[in-house]
């Protein structure tokens, strides 16, 4: 791979999430264990902070962030899955963030930028 983690994903995160992680660092927390935390509640924006600021290897730190997406798409299947029988209609756009986040997952195990498409808030 030609490309560093940190040159791969840090365009994608808003600053505020860099600086949320920062000030948990000072704190005293453990970054990689906070990503790994914030990866099993499908948190990825929070997991790719702490990952930019860890020193840790770069396979380990697509691995936790793949984790991330893969969990949000989870999530997310069962939100859309309560939606359908709450309302008794399918919601396909939330179904479609769902795969959205599984190819994202799929990038980053590959090594990849995350392409999500021209209009996605994940690409500022």
């Amino acid at each position: 791979m030609s490309s560093s983690f940190n040159e791969l994903y840090s365009n994608i995160l808003n600053a505020v999430f860099l600086d949320r992680a920062r000030q948990q660092l000072e704190q005293g927390v453990d970054g990689l264990a906070c990503a790994d935390a914030y990866a099993d509640q499908g948190k990825p924006d929070f997991t790719l902070a702490h990952l930019l600021l860890a020193d840790a290897p770069e396979e380990l730190k697509r691995d936790i962030l793949a984790r991330s997406y893969e969990r949000r798409a989870e999530l997310t299947d069962e939100r859309a899955e309560a939606f359908d029988q709450q309302f008794h209609r399918p919601f396909p756009l939330v179904k479609l963030e769902a795969q959205k986040d599984r190819m994202s997952a799929q990038q980053v195990r590959q090594g990849k930028r995350i392409r999500r498409g021209a209009k996605s808030l994940t690409m500022n």
